[in-house]
């Protein structure tokens, strides 16, 4: 599909998400594979205006990492300008717009959902990064502030009139956060209110079933899958098999959840050094072991690691605990196998939440 003057492979987009989607995660993404574009950390406009070596951090990239889009947030037009003129010379692929994020530190100066309560003013600032750069400026939204305004598909009509190059929204509003069920009808809704431009849908794309169904549902051009993926990274390529062939690849082996694992410290290492990327690694380890089975003493020990020769043991030790769990084949016995994901809108009525629900992130703006 495209998205203005560029090219990606597949409509399965990484979304940002403050805390997690750095370079080493992104690499792991894209080893893996079927991922049509990647996007940063949120980064504010103003700190890479002033040359902060943690705004520049967050858009560290290397050739590996391409198609890169970096998500800015802010609400001075003249820096989100600037931020995006600074982008551009230093070759990203596109800049994206935080107009989505509900926390208070970005809400109170005006930027993530803020923007979606002033239409004319979010337009105007979007129309002066558009006309100040080549690449694809776009947008990433909820529904609106709450179910009393939703405000995307008007949002989403002035922002294509001012060359917004995509959409990319999140079915729900900024009051739910990310309770109660993604709303289906309120990202076709969007899809109806542009003309040409695609709109990407985002929210509980957690299998191939659920991205299948969002796009057929809402009509939209792509999924975009934040925290699905650090459950599973491999939903970008069963995803695109899905949707190419209609079959279900099975889900990874506890061997091969292992090695990318693995593989994603030896990254946080290497761009980070070893004691803050063991550091870092403490809140990502968890995530893989979601869907490890019995995993209680590798999550209590791995809280604790500082080297990777430390990570080593931890994953050694657990190894030998985890085999009390373990058939004659070698196999997790089927009572303690996890549950499958399933995404809120895939849900039945009578269902109160659903199985296997991902748990928000903690952090300043990782809530998102």
């Amino acid at each position: 599909m495209r998205i203005g003057p560029l090219t990606v492979k597949t409509p399965l987009f990484l979304s940002p998400l403050a805390g997690y989607t750095n370079l080493p995660f992104r690499l792991v993404i894209r080893e893996v594979g079927g991922v049509g574009l990647c996007t940063t950390d949120l980064v504010n406009a103003r700190s890479l205006l002033e040359k902060r070596a943690k705004a520049f951090k967050l858009i560290e990239t290397n050739a590996a990492d391409t198609p890169l889009a970096v998500q800015l947030f802010g609400s001075v037009p003249e820096e989100m300008r600037d931020a995006a003129i600074v982008l551009a010379s230093r070759g990203v692929a596109a800049v994206d717009i935080n107009m989505g994020c509900p926390v208070r530190k970005v809400v109170h100066v005006g930027g993530g959902s803020a923007m979606m309560t002033t239409l004319r003013k979010t337009a105007a600032l979007v129309a002066g990064m558009v006309n100040a750069v080549k690449i694809p400026i776009t947008a990433k939204m909820r529904l609106g502030w709450d179910a009393d305004n939703l405000t995307a598909p008007d949002l989403a009509r002035a922002l294509e009139e001012v060359g917004v190059a995509a959409i990319f929204v999140h079915g729900r509003t900024r009051e739910q956060g990310f309770r109660g069920t993604v709303n289906l009808a309120g990202i076709r809704q969007v899809v109806a209110a542009v003309k040409t431009i695609p709109v990407i849908g985002n929210g509980d794309v957690v299998t191939p079933q659920a991205a299948k169904k969002m796009l057929d549902e809402t009509g939209c051009a792509g999924v975009s899958i934040g925290r699905g993926a650090f459950y599973n990274p491999w939903i970008f390529q069963q995803t695109q098999h899905f949707l190419t062939t209609g079959n279900l690849l099975p889900e990874a082996s506890f061997a091969e959840r292992i090695r990318v694992m693995c593989r994603h410290l030896d990254l946080m290492v290497a761009v980070f050094g070893e004691e803050l990327g063991c550091r870092m690694f403490r809140k990502v380890a968890p995530w893989y072991a979601r869907r490890f089975g019995p995993a209680g003493e590798f999550n209590k020990q791995v809280v604790t690691v500082s080297s990777r020769a430390q990570f080593h043991t931890i994953l050694a030790n657990y190894f030998q605990w985890r085999r009390q769990f373990l058939d004659a084949t070698g196999e997790l016995l089927p009572r303690f196998q996890s549950a499958p994901l399933q995404a809120s809108f895939m849900c039945t009525p009578a269902e109160a939440a659903p199985q296997g629900a991902i748990p928000v992130p903690r952090g300043p703006v990782e809530v998102w």
